[in-house]
């Protein structure tokens, strides 16, 4: 249950960070694409990693390995803002397509290398029907997410996406450790790396404090005021002349009344000039 409120978390935060993203531009936004690329990235990896302390063998200890964990992270941030990139930019069907898959195959790399992360004295075997189903799922899961991302901007509509999202990411998971199969387990323990619980333990404190400080980002930019700072600036108005003797120029604002139409010749109309 952790895992998955991790993984949805992190996908209503980055569908959240990917609307103001869009509606501001890659030139102005782009502080916006990093902060949903790493939302998305993180909670896809933290819901990984914790859901791997419900996995277990009978007398076997996992430690893992954690450069190779920190690289894993990396990779989910960087593929997963690549996707976000193209199908912000490309908003079209190609683009949200070549996003997706890119993003899909970065989610499954992002998997398989924190299981290969895993050190325990045995050897892990994949089914290999299960492990493609997995990457499938991996492919169709970042590409509704990238839809999302370019459709969903609503509290609601947010919130709803992010659920379905985090059951995506979850099924994506646990096809995965369904393809895993442990041999040759010889009952000593590993020296080298960390066990999970001393690796999840700062992984949660970061993450939360990363969450905090970019949902208070988020909740200072409501995406409606983005696009208000976006907006077009109003044409000046053009400068006219009025009619009537001495031909008077007059531009700016003062030159339309008071709905919005041009001012009316107040002498001409009164009689004090004739024709």
């Amino acid at each position: 249950m952790l895992a998955y409120l991790m993984a949805a978390v992190g996908s209503g935060l980055g569908l959240a960070c990917a609307a103001r993203f869009h509606a501001r531009g890659l030139a102005r936004g782009w502080s916006w694409l990093v902060a949903g690329a790493v939302t998305l990235g993180s909670g896809i990896w933290g819901m990984h990693f914790i859901a791997m302390l419900g996995f277990a063998v009978d007398g076997v200890e996992f430690h893992y390995d954690v450069p190779l964990t920190i690289v894993s992270l990396l990779v989910a941030i960087v593929i997963v803002g690549l996707g976000m990139f193209v199908a912000g930019v490309r908003r079209s069907w190609s683009g949200l397509l070549s996003g997706g898959v890119g993003a899909g195959f970065g989610v499954a790399a992002m998997h398989y290398m924190g299981m290969e992360a895993l050190l325990f004295p045995g050897e892990v075997v994949y089914t290999t029907w299960l492990v493609v189903l997995s990457v499938v799922i991996a492919v169709v899961a970042a590409t509704a997410a990238l839809w999302f991302t370019l459709r969903v901007t609503g509290t609601w509509a947010t919130l709803g996406a992010a659920l379905v999202m985090a059951i995506a990411i979850s099924g994506m998971h646990y096809t995965g450790m369904a393809a895993v199969n442990v041999r040759g387990v010889s009952g000593v323990h590993s020296d080298s790396g960390v066990t999970g619980l001393v690796l999840v333990a700062p992984l949660i404190i970061g993450l939360g404090l990363e969450l905090m400080v970019i949902t208070f980002a988020v909740l200072m930019s409501p995406v409606q005021d983005v696009r208000k700072d976006v907006a077009v600036p109003a044409a000046p108005a053009e400068e006219f002349r009025i009619a009537g003797r001495g031909g008077v120029h007059v531009s700016g604002p003062g030159a339309y009344g008071a709905f919005g139409g041009a001012q009316s010749e107040p002498y001409r109309e009164s009689g004090e000039f004739g024709a």
